[in-house]
């Protein structure tokens, strides 16, 4: 695994911010794979449990709990790490909780990022950034076919509109201060990364269909859907988390060419609407396992969104791995491994390994 990425991550220091969240844990166990030495910032693990708890992930990296929103903390933490690489995940990660907490979302996931490419700023030896942002970035205009990474920014929620802001915060960013003209007078590389609908074992967070469809298991209950028909470009963490290292090593070896907004998503077919995945779950759960809709009223969210990721595919050489009937199947493996109480860091190792293994489509 070490040749992964042409060694690139090999003893180097590599800083995650939101590394306690269920996207950030699994990549502190891939990057630990990669032979990185990791260093993390954020707060508290969200949910109770938490994979970054249950696999022990603070045993493998140095953690460092803080908010993201406090400049004077987070600029400290940078200049005493002095990464070569950052990679910024630490966000409010919810649509319906944006509704309910506005501030706080726009506080955390716009200056945020804000206070973190201001650190990395006026810290030397950073050589490159990665904002990670999401799907929901984009201008929803209900298509049927995938956004593509020049599209407008917008976003109808506070979350969505909140991630649209980090996005055009990147470029600022990027034109004023780490402008890829100039890339030889001050050698650091800037892009965004923007991702779908990510699900996998260790997530426990609310209001998200896997959390929740695992809670009704563990509940005794049938599950409740709401928005049954809305399609979602579902795919397993360990897809934009390559994706992401791709870019990142590309970043690394070859500069500001690659210093830009890239798309990670599934393969169109794997574009399933909520009812889909429920049911599939169901069946390779077993148990019985059911479902009904959920009628009541909900918050806005959008029906329709897909990715157009020819541009990773053809200039990085990322593709998807894993289908998502491989993907929910990992997802039932590790949750029934999580219920027997087996070795969870184990499984999940396991599960980077698997995938890792599996040649691209």
């Amino acid at each position: 695994m070490e040749n992964l990425f042409n060694s690139v991550y090999k003893n180097r220091k590599v800083l995650i911010t939101g590394h306690t969240g269920f996207k950030g844990s699994w990549l502190c166990l891939l990057l630990n794979k990669l032979g990185a030495d990791v260093y993390g910032y954020a707060l508290e693990p969200p949910t109770r449990p938490s994979l970054f708890q249950e696999a022990k992930v603070a045993e493998l990296i140095t953690s460092e709990i803080g908010d993201i929103r406090d400049l004077d903390h987070l600029s400290r933490f940078v200049h005493q790490v002095r990464p070569e690489i950052v990679i910024h995940m630490a966000a409010q990660p919810l649509v319906r909780e944006s509704y309910k907490i506005p501030v706080d979302t726009y506080a955390i996931n716009v200056m945020g990022t804000v206070n973190l490419l201001e650190a990395c700023r006026l810290t030397p030896g950073i050589k490159v950034i990665v904002n990670v942002t999401t799907d929901k970035c984009y201008e929803n205009r209900e298509w049927h076919w995938g956004y593509r990474e020049n599209e407008a920014m917008g976003g109808y929620d506070p979350y969505s509109n909140s991630k649209g802001c980090s996005e055009l915060v990147t470029s600022a960013y990027r034109n004023s201060y780490f402008n890829p003209a100039k890339y030889a007078d001050h050698g650091v590389a800037l892009a965004s990364a923007r991702a779908g609908n990510v699900i996998g074992g260790g997530d426990w967070a609310v209001d998200r269909l896997i959390p929740d469809f695992i809670r009704s298991i563990v509940n005794g209950e049938i599950i409740k859907i709401r928005s049954p028909y809305a399609i979602r470009p579902w795919q397993h963490v360990l897809e934009p988390l390559t994706g992401y290292l791709t870019l990142t090593a590309k970043l690394f070896a070859e500069g500001s060419k690659f210093a830009e907004g890239w798309n990670f998503g599934p393969e169109d077919k794997d574009a399933k609407n909520v009812e889909w995945i429920t049911s599939t779950l169901c069946k390779f759960w077993g148990d019985n396992a059911g479902y009904e809709i959920d009628t009541t009223p909900q918050p806005h969210e959008a029906n329709y969104l897909k990715l157009d990721c020819s541009k990773a595919k053809a200039e990085l050489g990322w593709y998807p791995k894993w289908d998502i009937e491989t993907t929910l199947k990992s997802i039932v493996e590790w949750n029934k491994a999580y219920l027997n109480k087996e070795d969870i860091r184990k499984i999940t190792e396991k599960q980077i390994e698997q995938y890792i293994e599996t040649p691209f489509h």
